[in-house]
């Protein structure tokens, strides 16, 4: 009872009613699980405030970020992968007697006790925030061996008779024990995909192999080749974990599945097609763990982020982001809505798919089979009193109309579309049938985006630059003498980056608002050409200018640039 009344007063200073503090002592009792792991599930203190909550409370250090830890060579070696990602522990630093470890959940002691015993020392816990831990955990393993070698191995012919058993509706991928070496196989592809930050893995036939390939950092690499023997059980696996006909090899499929990777969700989406030498199949993850970036985060500069941090306050109006598929889009309409989420604003967003689940805001999945579409959605939300409304993507007339009339009634609409740059962006609203007085009165912002490489820290370095480099620094209209020493960076290409000489990305923009004179040149149908080359007289900065600036910098390469704003040349 003591206990009880200890908790109670805590919960009470981090400002829960009565209600709360008795469902989350109840669940405390009944579940088995901690008092931080309830009051964050349950959604009564949001990640960030229970994690400095408890902080206080427990004496414990807060850390926000995990970026440029390294984790101790003994914490990789002694600790396996799946206790690691299962409970959220990571090794920091480590002297002789003492082991500094992150955790996201303070009050669960068994997992840091067994810690423990694994490294032979004392373990002191230091607080921070799940996303941050699963990335260092997933960088810090990147190169051990994860049982997709030995899964290879253990594949013989007669496991790959009869495998397509069923599967449960959220599959644990570290849960590998007593799998067949078929679903231990892809299960592993699955998590060394995640570790690698893919975003896509591609099974395809060969007449002597199956081929695996990763698409990491935008760029496909080739990693492991599985005998051809196994290829129809693989496929076979794969459809059934998608849901799809197992006995249809003529057409092509969709599937999509959810795993788990100890207590995080990943979405993984499936596509078949049939080819010559069999099936070719790729998936798109969607890793749910992964942190939604601040706008501070994805590259802005300092004048742009102003930019957008005054447009996205506005009570009404369209902001539309642009850009190819894959080129951030997503993320920078997170970046936006995470800035202004408030408990004052009711946020709903339609999406296809939900890529990440943001706190506070309601997220709806378009379902076309059950007539879910964009537009559809659009127009209920249009009756759940929302202040901001974000829609996945504008496609047609019927979305383009029904979200530019609701940011004219007082709305905040954010959406995406498919131009090449900004300007474009406004001429195809007009070419899909909006009325020009419409979108110049309802739109406020455009912000055209592309990623590229960035270059890999572990392995940067200056140097002279060869007859190929001088060239696409003359192509980016550059000359040596505004670098220093006449030196580029570049990355020579070392084991952490697949030896390419880039790891992560950012993004380079090019970001419009739109003022009275465009809005008359909407209204009076001028080309896209001609907004954008009276926008730049103005200070418009394209997305190659942007680039460049990335590239003076030493976030990136010439190439890079090049390689992205073919189509950007003015």
């Amino acid at each position: 009872m003591m206990l009880d009344r200890i908790r109670e007063g805590l919960l009470r200073k981090a400002g829960l009613n009565e209600q709360q503090i008795g469902e989350a002592l109840q669940m405390e009792r009944e579940s088995g699980q901690t008092l931080d792991q309830i009051l964050v599930a349950k959604s009564y203190l949001p990640e960030g405030r229970a994690l400095d909550f408890f902080g206080e409370f427990l004496g414990m250090e807060v850390r926000r970020s995990l970026d440029g830890v390294s984790v101790p060579g003994p914490f990789i070696q002694n600790v396996p992968v799946q206790f690691a990602r299962t409970h959220h522990l990571v090794a920091l630093e480590q002297t002789d007697r003492l082991v500094k470890v992150a955790t996201c959940h303070p009050l669960n002691v068994q997992p840091m006790d067994d810690l423990a015993t694994m490294m032979g020392r004392e373990v002191e816990a230091v607080l921070a925030p799940k996303s941050e831990i699963a990335g260092l955990i997933n960088r810090a393993y990147r190169h051990k061996a994860d049982g997709v070698d030995e899964a290879l191995g253990d594949i013989e012919e007669q496991d790959i008779v009869g495998l397509a058993a069923t599967i449960e509706e959220s599959e644990d991928l570290l849960d590998v024990a007593n799998k067949a070496p078929i679903i231990k196989l892809v299960n592993m592809l699955l998590f060394q995909a995640l570790k690698l930050r893919a975003s896509d893995i591609h099974l395809q036939p060969y007449p002597d192999r199956l081929q695996v390939r990763m698409r990491i950092d935008g760029v496909l690499y080739d990693t492991e080749a599985i005998p051809k023997k196994a290829q129809e059980a693989i496929i076979s696996r794969v459809k059934v974990m998608g849901k799809m006909d197992i006995a249809e090899r003529r057409l092509p499929q969709d599937g999509r599945a959810s795993i788990r990777i100890g207590d995080g969700d990943v979405d993984v989406r499936i596509s078949s097609v049939p080819v010559q030498s069999g099936e070719r199949i790729v998936f798109r993850i969607l890793d749910k763990t992964t942190k939604v970036y601040s706008l501070d985060q994805i590259g802005l500069a300092d004048r742009d982020r102003e930019i957008i941090e005054r447009y996205i306050d506005y009570s009404h109006g369209i902001i539309f982001v642009t850009g190819p598929t894959g080129s951030g889009k997503t993320t920078t309409l997170y970046a936006c809505l995470q800035k202004i989420n408030a408990p004052s604003l009711n946020i709903l967003t339609i999406e296809d798919p939900v890529e990440y689940n943001l706190e506070g805001i309601s997220q709806v999945q378009v379902n076309v089979k059950k007539g879910l579409t964009f537009a559809n959605g659009l127009r209920s939300f249009l009756r759940q009193d929302p202040d901001v409304m974000m829609v996945g993507e504008v496609r047609d007339n019927e979305t383009a109309d029904i979200a530019i009339r609701a940011a004219l009634t007082g709305h905040l609409v954010f959406s995406t579309v498919h131009t090449n740059d900004s300007a474009s962006t406004v001429t195809r609203m007009l070419d899909i049938g909006v009325e020009p007085y419409l979108v110049s009165s309802s739109l406020l912002l455009v912000i055209a985006q592309r990623l590229v490489r960035t270059i890999c820290p572990r392995c940067k370095e200056l140097l002279v630059p060869d007859k190929k480099q001088r060239f696409q620094i003359e192509d980016l209209k550059l000359s040596l003498d505004q670098f220093a020493d006449g030196k580029i960076w570049v990355g020579r290409g070392c084991d952490d980056c697949f030896h390419s000489g880039f790891s992560g990305r950012t993004a380079i923009y090019e970001i419009m608002p739109i003022d009275s004179v465009i809005q008359e040149q909407i209204v009076n149908k001028a080309s896209a050409s001609v907004i954008k080359r009276g926008a730049l007289e103005r200070g418009l900065r394209t997305l190659r200018m942007d680039g460049v600036e990335k590239v003076l910098h030493g976030i990136t390469t010439p190439e890079e640039v090049l390689r992205v704003t073919q189509l950007d040349v003015f």
